[in-house]
Order: structure tokens, then sequence, then C-alpha cells
């Protein structure tokens, strides 16, 4: 198993424990035509187990992966993540959301060739939601690439019809880059 890459020792953890997960950040963006640099790939759930310290002591026994669990406070729109680091290697963030709108986001993803594997990737629509509710200006900047594609009207069609789970800054974003572009 350590001579797996990481993301596929980190997705095999998940996937042993039965754990939906789906790609979201750059390589998500990639697999919908926007490219995007980053080192690290990011693993979207809502289950707590990989905030557990124990679920990771398989992939951690032999001494060459790195893990830092970062919990998140009453106040933070996430309930964690899971940084998994090895020397050489791709980093894995695996984010824990907390609303129950994002368990459908996971449950929607569509399998897509990411890091030379299948993985269930977020679809377009649902990359805009969770980029609306992280609401950072690098998320603002992602809506804008996507939305300058051609299924413009569709994806937008698609954010409006998910847009009012999302806390009202989030929509009042929305709005303010729907008329944007």
């Amino acid at each position: 198993m350590t001579g797996q890459p990481l993301v596929a020792r980190v997705v095999a953890a998940l996937e042993e424990a039965r754990i939906p997960y789906a790609v979201i950040g750059a390589a998500a963006l990639a697999a919908h035509g926007v490219a995007r640099s980053t080192f690290d790939l990011d693993l979207f759930t809502v289950s707590t187990t990989p905030l557990e310290d124990a679920f990771w002591s398989g992939l951690a026994a032999d001494g060459t992966v790195r893990l830092e669990v970062r919990r998140g406070d009453a106040d933070d729109p996430l309930l964690g993540l899971v940084r998994v680091e090895a020397d050489g290697q791709r980093t894995v963030d695996v984010v824990v959301g907390r609303c129950a709108w994002q368990a459908d986001v996971v449950a929607r993803a569509t399998r897509v060739k990411v890091a030379g594997t299948l993985q269930p990737v977020v679809t377009a629509s649902d990359l805009v939601l969770l980029k609306l509710y992280a609401g950072g200006s690098q998320d603002s900047w992602d809506i804008e690439q996507l939305l300058a594609g051609p299924d413009r009207p569709a994806l937008a069609a698609a954010v409006d019809a998910g847009v009012e789970a999302l806390p009202v800054e989030a929509r009042q974003a929305w709005q303010r880059l729907r008329t944007k572009t």
C-alpha cells in the first residue's frame, strides 16, 4: 500500500469505510474546464469519521504519512479539515462540511478521471454553491471562470435552484456575481 500515491491511499481509506466523498477545489474546476494550478487535492465529505484520529491509524502506521486534524469551532463554516501529507506527494485535504445541503452535493457527484483514477467530482453548479458558501475572493474568481463557459445559462439556472439553501451573504454574493458576468 505504501507504493501507491497518497491520494489513492486516502481514497481507499474513505471507500473502505464507505464514507461518501467528492472532489472539490482546483481539481473539480479542471474537470469542469477551468484551469487553476494547486499542489493539493481537496476531497469533501459530511461524515465526521475522518475527524477521528483513529480513522487514520492504518494510513499513518508506516510513518511516511503526516496527518493534521483541524476541528472547526461553532462559528466555522466547516466541521473540520484533515491535511494528509507525504514527502514528494500531492497533499490531500479532506474537508468536512457541516450542513445538510452539502450531503446532497456529495450525492450528486459524478465520476470523472482525476489524478489518474475515476473519482466522484461535484457538479459545476454544486461547486459554485460550495464556493459561494466559502465566500473568499479566490472563490469568487473561480465562480466567474465557471460562468464564463458555454454552459452559463444552464449553470446559472442550476445555481438559482439551489442557492436558497445558503446563508443570506452567499445568496447576495450570487446575485452580484450573476449580474456581473
